[in-house]
């Protein structure tokens, strides 16, 4: 803990030195460049004017400040050598300066005077040189010429370099401590929106600016009234010269083992008409798109009631069924410097991908833009697990020992194979100057054919209570489409607009499973008492939402608006679940087990209304909302000829505050509420014994969840000294909360069913600090992170309130020395703690730390050499996966053609054979430690071609 304590204090340390100003140089040292800036004619000072400092060799930047009120500036910390002044201010000339800093001390340039446009130029293209972050509103602008990635890498390589981004090993993007889910391209979706599809596809030398921000539903774009539908974006804008040509990545390789890879992707960008085709074959785990293809958390399908449930019970992935308030950390694997606690994005398994598609986006005359796309893939994943569970159950072990808790070892194998399909279109159209419409359908099909075996012991204390062998085959389909028609009317009077949004989603989940286990469970003398189970299970989960929203905005003033709003919506769920045991007389599944059997429905209906007060200033702004909403919850157990309705009357308030202290500083504060329909599947009062000793019930009781979430973000990026600030602040508190039930027999049989309750509050923080030294483009990136949840749930009809708290310090180092040299470097660790209230003596807490490293080198001959190297340790765990990960991967590369656009290169992958996933699942009712067999050792031989021709 003290290293621990020691790294965090010294990251911290080390940033803020470096923020000082900078002290007298020694002779031999960094010197400095001192001038000014004025007008040419009046001999005024510019003010704010923009001043960049650019190596002679290659026109890179280095550094860049602006000018005082006095129309000064000051660049420090500049190292002897020849330089380019590039001096900026809007409607003046730009002047490009060549200066010499011989040794220590400082080198004055004098006023340099700019001119203005005296008279009206043709079409010019103006390139000004950009700081490497901006600030505009809630928009943060990184500059990719700022952070020089390898040759012919792609845009992931790229997103990891940036101040508060993270990018994790499967790709997951996280900004400024939220999950990126959407990446655009010139503004306009790609792949529709499947943020891996661009990012791993993408070349990063075509970009020319990333920039990151909330972006709203469509509906609240067009009015201007912000109604609470963020979604964390990345748009990704390209040169200018990079707009027009061909590009694309060709590659073929082949290792041991049996290991291959292939991968097509050619792009046809003219200005505005987009037409690209990728295509993928390997089994190494590369995945360039989203692993299940699944439509995004955004669409209309997750609002309440949706859904019904998953395909099939049973998902694979631990011992039992879900639990409430899960925090996950990761350990094994390649890591990327991401403090935080995260969901399982570490890889747990071996996947082998086959994937292609095909996206196209061009405008069509002068009123109407389309974008589409389709894909497809075919993923097979192999799972190999074994994991250690800790209920927190106090129970009697028959030994006159009382209160130990119930202990699972399990190990798991598993493989899945799924076919998916998306189709993507987007068309907006203008029908005249004040009315405008934008129709987005998708379509989604997906089949998955999974089998798995288990094999587990459950045991309390000395005494082992049952054991179970289980394998468990099924085939799932899954039919989602959706529609969307935004319908937006702008009037004479500014400001004054009328949108119409009429929305629908069906979604069908059907899906046939055999279940056969083998259980024994132990009394106190130790005898045995088998039970078979032989079982036929068939699900349907077909559902459909409609929603329509209706927004008129009427102008107040120049400052203020008022929106009025209507809202109708409603969702159906069907779950229709038959289950048959296995006929030894007849040999077929033709006894029909009532008990397990069951069709059930939910109806979920919504009337809101409500309006918001809007006042928009130069420097703040802030908006104050209420909506009254109308709910009705309807439950028909067709099984048992039982119907219930339930009626809800809500106040849902809502408030924003906006704070633009300067052009580079903006606060922001955020109130939401809103109310969550349990699901049908979580309503359906029929037992789940996919797993027979973690049997799953629904509760047809449970009332809707109201959710109030505040959430403070602040945004700042300091020109003068290069020095960007990010943090996030998030606590929510859910009022009737759907939480695990969970009660254990004698046996070590536990039962789970929802239920609400109140008590649950979560607290989340993050802060990025990014600092970017001129000492040969040193970009210092420090993130901390802080998450406290507090739950309540029941075990055994007793109350436990679990409160889990983490706490984690990053710190990544890149720089580019020149064009040869690349070097990064990342560490961070990780502290959690969990108490539980029922069983105190199952609280934990432990720690994982995590170092980083890369390096890229150019040497002679076309010849290059990279290596990256992930090291972990951690402690705390329960015995055998408390264990240390070094993964070492080489490369050599020989360039080939003019240039440099083929590869061929040797790669070693885990040179040192130590590659390991381990992971702990902390919830309200257990704690779980899981350690999966990975992707180990291998080489491979792999050619490559960069196609690149811009400007035809």
């Amino acid at each position: 803990m003290r290293y621990a304590l020691l790294l965090f204090v010294c990251c911290w340390s080390t940033v803020l030195a470096t923020a000082q100003p900078t002290a007298p140089t020694r002779a031999g040292g960094p010197g400095q460049i001192l001038g000014g800036i004025a007008d040419s004619a009046s001999g005024k000072p510019l003010r704010e004017a923009s001043v960049s400092l650019m190596a002679a060799r290659d026109s890179s930047y280095i550094s860049f400040t602006i000018t005082d009120g006095d129309g000064r500036f000051v660049l420090r910390g500049v190292t002897p050598g020849r330089y380019f002044l590039l001096l900026t201010f809007v409607g003046y000339k730009s002047r490009l300066l060549p200066v010499s800093v011989a040794a220590a001390g400082a080198t004055d340039v004098g006023m340099q005077r700019l001119g203005g446009f005296s008279h009206t130029l043709g079409e010019v293209v103006v390139q000004q040189e950009r700081a490497p972050v901006s600030v505009q509103g809630d928009t943060v602008a990184f500059s990719a010429r700022a952070f020089r990635t390898q040759p012919n890498a792609a845009v992931e390589a790229l997103l990891k370099k940036l101040p508060g981004v993270q990018v994790d090993r499967d790709g997951t993007i996280r900004a400024q401590g939220q999950q990126v889910n959407r990446v655009l391209v010139d503004g306009k979706p790609f792949f529709g929106d499947d943020p891996k599809l661009a990012t791993r596809n993408l070349p990063a030398n075509i970009i020319d600016q990333v920039q990151l921000y909330n972006q709203r539903s469509d509906q609240s774009a067009f009015s201007g009234i912000d109604d609470g539908q963020q979604e964390k974006t990345i748009n990704l804008i390209t040169k200018r010269d990079k707009r027009k040509g061909y590009f694309g990545t060709e590659s073929i390789g082949a290792g041991t083992d049996e290991r291959y890879r292939a991968q097509l992707g050619l792009n046809r960008f003219n200005n505005g008409r987009q037409i690209s085709a990728l295509g993928q074959a390997n089994n190494i785990n590369q995945l360039g798109f989203s692993n299940d293809g699944s439509p995004t958390a955004g669409d209309v399908s997750s609002g309440p009631g949706a859904g019904g449930g998953s395909s099939l019970p049973g998902g694979f992935g631990g011992v039992g069924g879900p639990g409430g308030g899960q925090v996950t950390i990761n350990m094994g694997g390649r890591g990327s410097g991401n403090a935080q606690p995260a969901s399982n994005n570490q890889p747990s398994s071996i996947t082998e991908s086959l994937a292609g598609g095909l996206n196209y986006r061009d405008a069509w005359g002068k009123r109407a833009e389309v974008a589409t796309s389709y894909f497809a893939n075919r993923t097979t994943v192999t799972t190999d697990q074994v994991s250690r569970r800790e209920n927190v159950a106090g129970l009697d072990a028959g030994i006159g020992e009382t209160g130990q808790p119930l202990v699972t070892d399990q190990s798991a194998a598993a493989r899945a194979r799924t076919v998916s399909q998306r189709l993507n279109f987007r068309l907006d159209y203008r029908l005249d100057t004040l009315t405008s419409f934008r129709f987005t359908p998708a379509l989604w099909w997906q089949n998955t054919d999974q089998r798995q075996a288990k094999d587990q012991l459950t045991s309390i204390g000395e005494r082992q209570l049952n054991t179970s062998l289980s394998t468990y085959n099924a085939s799932a389909n899954t039919l989602w489409g959706n529609g969307n028609l935004l319908l937006m009317r702008r009037f004479a009077k500014a400001g004054r607009t009328l949108s119409a949004n009429l929305s629908a989603v069906l979604n069908n989940q059907d899906g046939e499973a055999f279940n056969q286990a083998t259980n024994t469970f132990f009394a106190l003398d130790g005898t045995g008492r088998t039970t078979l189970l032989n079982q036929r299970i068939s699900q349907d989960y077909p559902a459909r939402t409609q929603a329509l929203n209706l927004a008129y905005v009427e102008p107040l003033s120049l400052q203020q608006k008022l929106e009025f709003r209507y809202n109708l919506a409603n969702t159906h769920s069907t779950s229709r679940r038959d289950v048959a045991d296995f006929n030894p007389t007849t040999a077929r599944y033709d006894a029909a087990n009532e008990i397990l059997s069951n069709q059930f429905s939910s109806g979920f209906l919504t009337n809101r209304a409500g309006l918001t007060w809007q006042t928009r200033r130069l420097r703040y702004g802030f908006s104050l909302g209420l909506d009254a909403q109308q709910s009705s919850l309807r439950v028909n157990n067709q099984s048992a000829d039982t119907a219930l309705t339930r009626d809800y009357q809500s106040l849902l308030p809502s408030a924003m505050f906006t704070l633009n202290a300067s052009r580079s500083r903006t606060l922001r504060l955020n109130y939401r509420t809103r109310l969550q329909a349990p699901t049908a599947s979580q309503l359906q009062p029929v037992a789940d014994n996919t797993n027979p000793l973690y049997i799953r019930l629904g509760n047809p009781q449970l009332r809707p969840e109201y959710y109030h979430t505040l959430t403070a973000t602040f945004n700042q990026f300091n020109a003068v000294n290069n020095r960007s600030v990010f943090g996030l602040l998030s606590a929510n508190q859910v009022q009737n909360r759907i939480v695990s039930a969970t009660s254990f027999s004698s046996a070590g049989v536990q039962t789970t069913r929802p239920v609400n309750a109140d008590g649950y509050r979560s607290l989340n923080g993050f802060l990025s600090l990014g600092q970017r030294l001129g000492w040969h483009k040193l970009n210092v990136n420090l993130t901390t992170n802080g998450n406290f949840t507090q739950g309540q749930s029941l075990v055994n009809d007793q109350q436990n309130q679990a409160r889990n708290w983490s706490l984690g310090q990053g710190l990544s180092l890149n720089t580019a020395f020149n064009d040869k040299l690349e070097l990064g470097l990342a560490g961070n660790v990780t502290y959690l703690d969990a108490r539980y209230s029922l069983l105190p003596q199952q609280n934990t807490s432990y720690w994982t730390q995590t170092l980083e490293a890369d390096v890229f080198y150019q040497l002679p001959g076309r010849w290059a050499v990279s290596s990256d190297l992930w090291l972990t340790r951690y402690a705390g765990r329960s015995a055998g996966f408390n264990q240390g990960v070094s993964l070492w991967n080489v490369g050599l590369t020989r360039q080939l053609f003019k240039d440099k656009q083929g590869e061929l290169k040797l790669q070693a992958y885990d040179l040192l054979k130590q590659n390991r996933s381990i992971v702990r699942n902390v919830t309200d009712t257990y704690l779980e430690d899981v350690r999966s067999k990975v992707l180990t050792r291998y080489f491979m031989l792999s050619f490559t071609y960069n196609l690149r021709q811009f400007g035809k």
